[in-house]
């Protein structure tokens, strides 16, 4: 795959839900030309991969899946780790090879944090330069009523292990859900005073699929108005143009708030992001292809033509929500 110029890509740890992100140099066009067939037809040069490294995970959070969990897609339907990694106990070696690709900017991941801290130093001898970590709340209690397990310790170690380690950035994802978890927003923002985080908070997206409603959705707006009483300094950053989050300071704080409008606010405009999922469907399946042995060039022309047929911008916000069946952990992370 050294034909495609990507330069970030984000994976996540053993036994947790993966995801694994490349991203090309954010420089401008006359200095890091991106290839035609990462241009769609709005003209959005896509330097972002998302890949989705398995559908399993150790958790079992009421937005995301059921109690009993999902059909997981068979094991050999999966992409293996020469054709793209999927979750297995060589993370680090799968780390170690997509660092190694030519042009990389960032190797990052997402991950639930459960079984992150021991793993944080070798991943970071293997390359990996940054960690998003999911936490949705900062009560043991109330995390283990969401996640239907144990181990909220073990995520907050993972968040300072990999702070101690210089991960940078270290980014915290917290879905924010109405009676759940909005009496926390300024607790988790309070956390950047001291600690070179960046917190993420990001607007509940209510699939049909889930146990919760579109009445657990909280809207930027009254998410933003709340940090904003009790934190008079926040200041709006400059953004660039690809950014998926609203991005913030606060005088006298080490680390940075940031909001994630998914559902009141898109972000497609400028969207530069591509999604692989962990059976190598990407719009088009990538596995079959892969298995019957075509070269880099016919690849490259599967890959283009599912980047043209890209659309403008994903549903509204209640065809969002009416999304039958669909539980939040086949979408990839």
């Amino acid at each position: 795959m050294d034909v495609l110029p990507w330069s970030i890509v984000k994976v996540s740890p053993i036994s947790v839900k993966e995801v694994a992100i490349v991203k090309l140099s954010e420089a401008p066009a006359r200095d890091n030309p991106v290839s035609d067939m990462l241009v769609d037809s709005f003209g959005r040069r896509h330097t972002y991969l998302r890949i989705s490294l398995t559908e399993r995970c150790n958790l079992r959070c009421m937005y995301c899946m059921p109690a009993e969990g999902v059909e997981l897609t068979p094991n050999p339907q999966l992409l293996s780790q020469n054709e793209i990694p999927t979750i297995r106990k060589d993370i680090e070696e799968i780390c170690s090879q997509l660092s190694s690709l030519k042009g990389l900017k960032t190797l990052a991941i997402t991950t639930n944090g459960i079984t992150l801290a021991r793993k944080l130093p070798k991943l970071k001898e293997c390359g990996l330069s940054s960690v998003n970590i999911s936490l949705d709340t900062l009560v043991p209690a109330k995390f283990e009523f969401m996640t239907r397990r144990k181990g909220h310790e073990r995520v907050m170690e993972s968040i300072h292990t990999a702070i101690d380690l210089g991960y940078n950035p270290v980014k915290v994802n917290c879905v924010v859900m109405r009676g759940f978890n909005d009496d926390e927003i300024c607790d988790f923002v309070e956390m950047t005073r001291d600690k070179p985080i960046n917190i993420r908070f990001i607007e509940f997206m209510p699939f049909d699929g889930n146990v919760w409603n579109v009445k657990k959705l909280v809207p930027y707006a009254e998410m933003l108005d709340r940090v904003v009483k009790q934190f008079t300094s926040l200041k709006r950053l400059q953004d660039h143009p690809t950014e998926t989050a609203k991005n913030f300071t606060i005088d006298g704080h080490c680390g940075t708030v940031s909001f994630i409008t998914s559902m009141t606010k898109n972000f497609c405009a400028g969207c530069n992001r591509l999604r692989l999922l962990a059976d190598g469907n990407f719009k088009v399946s990538l596995r079959d292809p892969l298995r019957s042995g075509v070269d880099d060039h016919e690849l490259g022309e599967i890959i283009g033509a599912a980047v043209k047929r890209k659309k403008a911008s994903h549903a509204g916000m209640f065809d969002i929500a009416k999304t039958a069946n669909r539980p939040m952990i086949h979408i990839g992370g």
